[in-house]
């Protein structure tokens, strides 16, 4: 029978990983440049640090590992005749695999504490894991790579990572929308026409402004229940346009009667005159739709999204006012961003856009064409890796053809030849693979040639 994996899961390939890496060292290279430090936490976590804090929905999507030895030997013949696979698991399984990187998080700097330095900004690329139904674009085990500062609530961190966004994207070549909001605007606006049950409904309707028109988002609104005189209150916010400056004017204007609302609106305006006389590569716009995670975020929320393909939110994130209040510790501030790397993976590879660098794989293969040739090879060999260029030899003396044709299948751009009048000579014959050129070398010069 032919193996195989579990759904959700997946291989990836020597030229995938290349591209991943790719991926994960800009990212990290961004992170550090700003002054994050990594940290990594277990793939297990105790369930209790895991259960309940996901809703009930993502308790039931938490992978839970059953305890090793004798799992069964603590229960009663009523439990296991119960068949209750549910109460049955609590009992014989204490650890989960982590389903996000912020709740290992909270944990760590509960644990951590006394020995963290506050602000603490760290940085994690871990992979993370959810019993999910497998879909397209939808994986059970993917990575996160996050960056999160805790112990501050100053509104500069905001404008920093907005900062960290726009390095990123500019160094993938990728155009994207940064898009901000505000927790607080959105409750403020709410309160205002006194709905406050219902901001989520409103901001899905505002969404489909573009698609559907006005009048449909009105009816939309009726129809989820707000009455005439909160969707009349409503207009100015539905049809916001104008620059951010202009838009927060208008917003301030709606949101005169709440103190909440206010103080997004001027939350916002800080980020945003921050950010802008940075001189972004990318565009920055208030978007007053964007509700992501509202039981969780307190104030900015990020969304960034790609211009030039087709795809979901490929990164986002925000500030939290609570983070570690689950673990007995409250008050801690933090805000933070996570990129998605499967998302940015996919828009890389439809725009095209690795750098040659990028493909992995040696840079330089010696034909093996002898016994003695061959041991010349092997010091040029070493030479070479001395310069950090990745390089190989051919195991053994075969046909020409065949040598040639492994080359081809590794992509590899140069191939190096000594045969016995380059021997005698100690020069090296170096192929170009893609232009077809040979050029005849002395072997002491063949590191810079390659370079």
């Amino acid at each position: 029978m032919k193996p195989s994996i579990p759904k959700g899961t997946r291989d990836f390939t020597p030229v995938e990983m290349a591209r991943r890496n790719y991926i994960f060292d800009t990212i990290r290279g961004v992170f550090r440049l700003f002054g994050y430090r990594q940290i990594e936490t277990p793939s297990m976590e105790n369930l209790s640090t895991l259960m309940g804090k996901y809703g009930e929905e993502g308790d039931k999507l938490l992978f839970k590992i059953q305890n090793s030895g004798d799992y069964m030997s603590g229960l009663t013949v009523e439990e296991l005749l119960s068949r209750n696979s549910l109460k049955l698991a609590s009992k014989f399984c204490e650890k989960g695999l982590r389903y996000d990187l912020t709740v290992p998080f909270a944990r760590f700097v509960v644990m951590h504490r006394e020995e963290l330095q506050f602000p603490f900004k760290r940085f994690q690329i871990q992979p993370v894991w959810r019993a999910d139904r497998p879909q397209k674009g939808r994986y059970r085990e993917f990575y996160q790579c996050d960056a999160d500062v805790v112990g501050s609530d100053s509104l500069l961190y905001e404008i920093e990572l907005i900062q960290m966004i726009d390095t990123v994207f500019s160094r993938f070549g990728v155009r994207v929308a940064i898009k901000l909001n505000n927790r607080k605007i959105l409750a403020g606006i709410a309160e205002s026409i006194g709905q406050s049950d219902k901001i989520v409904d409103i901001t899905v309707a505002i969404d489909k402004l573009d698609k559907i028109g006005l009048d449909g988002v009105n009816a939309e609104l009726a129809e989820k229940g707000l009455p005439q005189d909160a969707i009349d209150k409503l207009q100015p916010i539905i049809k916001l346009t104008g620059s951010n400056s202009e838009k927060l004017d208008t917003i301030a204007g709606v949101l005169a009667g709440s103190e909440t609302g206010l103080k997004g609106v001027e939350e916002c305006r800080f980020i945003l005159d921050g950010a802008t006389k940075l001189g972004l590569k990318n565009q920055l716009e208030l978007d007053l739709t964007l509700a992501r995670g509202l039981n969780y975020y307190t104030g900015a929320i990020f969304e960034v999204k790609a211009l030039d393909v087709e795809i979901g939110s490929i990164s986002g994130g925000g500030r939290y006012d609570n983070l570690t209040g689950i673990f007995g510790l409250p008050g801690v501030s933090g805000v933070g961003i996570s990129f998605g790397a499967d998302r940015i993976y996919d828009v890389l590879n439809q725009l095209d856009l690795y750098p040659k660098e990028a493909q992995g794989g040696v840079k330089v293969l010696f034909l093996n064409l002898g016994d003695d040739e061959a041991q010349f090879c092997l010091k040029l060999l070493a030479e070479l890796r001395a310069h950090d260029i990745p390089a190989e030899i051919y195991p053994d003396n075969a046909k020409m053809k065949k040598q040639m044709s492994y080359a081809n299948a590794g992509a590899v751009p140069y191939v190096a030849i000594v045969g016995s009048n380059e021997l005698a000579e100690g020069k090296v014959t170096l192929k170009n693979m893609e232009t077809g050129e040979q050029s005849l070398i002395n072997a002491n010069e063949l590191a810079a040639a390659i370079k």
